[in-house]
């Protein structure tokens, strides 16, 4: 497949889980392929398991960003695919929430993610596609996910306007807002193999379809909406979660 073939992406947070993922399969269709991420040694690690290009960011840092942003124009010129994906996620009610945990979640889902697209608009090609991930917990309220759940529904208000904003230039922005998957961000949050089955478990009770969805499943609707067949698409947020938000 080289249905993006020789179209430049920069994915965020690309060193595991949907990021990883989504690497993989823009590169198997022929795109050169970026990734980001804090840590350089899992970054880099990554990068050579898939045979991209790593740079080092962090995307609640502004000054990072605009680093990434130079480099990449300096290294690949302009950039036909941007999929911001770094984020983190964490549990508790606003009664415990804390000013620090606020801010560390706002800073890189909301913040970084804005400034991400912000500094990038410059050297995105004309006919361009951004993808933002986002959450089902955007469409839904669920006890104790406050923060992260109003990070996602912000984005998602930013995709829209960004989209009217950028349309002059047929470059779209989608966001992609799937249930949770098993990646590495469940045992960011301190969850043993275990403790992550047993949740799975409850979320999957609670899916029509009854099965999780994949991190390969989000990375070929990033594909999809990074190549032309999705040209005509903009300003959509594409809930993928099996129905969960049904129920």
């Amino acid at each position: 497949m080289d249905d993006l073939k020789n179209k430049v992406a920069v994915i965020t947070g690309g060193n595991s889980g949907i990021g990883y993922a989504t690497a993989k399969q823009l590169k198997e269709q022929g795109a050169p392929v970026i990734i980001t991420g804090r840590r350089k040694e899992a970054i880099e690690k990554a990068a050579s398991e898939l045979g991209v290009t790593a740079i080092v960011a962090d995307q609640s840092s502004v000054s990072d960003i605009e680093k990434l942003a130079s480099k990449v124009k300096e290294d690949f010129g302009q950039v036909d695919i941007l999929f911001v994906n770094a984020g983190i996620t964490n549990k508790g009610t606003i009664e415990e929430a804390t000013e620090a945990l606020f801010d560390s979640i706002m800073n890189i889902n909301f913040r970084g993610a804005y400034f991400t697209l912000s500094k990038f608009i410059p050297i995105l090609k004309n006919g361009a596609s951004v993808v933002f991930l986002s959450s089902n917990t955007a469409n839904m309220s669920y006890a104790g996910t406050s923060i992260y759940s109003s990070s996602k529904t912000a984005l998602n208000s930013v995709m829209k306007i960004a989209a009217l904003e950028l349309a002059p230039r047929k470059i779209r922005v989608n966001s992609v807002s799937p249930s949770p998957t098993e990646t590495e961000i469940m045992k960011k949050m301190g969850m043993d193999e275990e403790a992550v089955k047993t949740m799975m478990d409850a979320i999957v009770e609670n899916i029509p379809l009854k099965q999780m969805g994949t991190s390969e499943d989000v990375a070929k609707m990033v594909a999809y909406l990074s190549s032309d067949a999705a040209k005509f698409i903009t300003g959509a947020d594409f809930i993928m979660d099996g129905g969960m938000v049904l129920s």
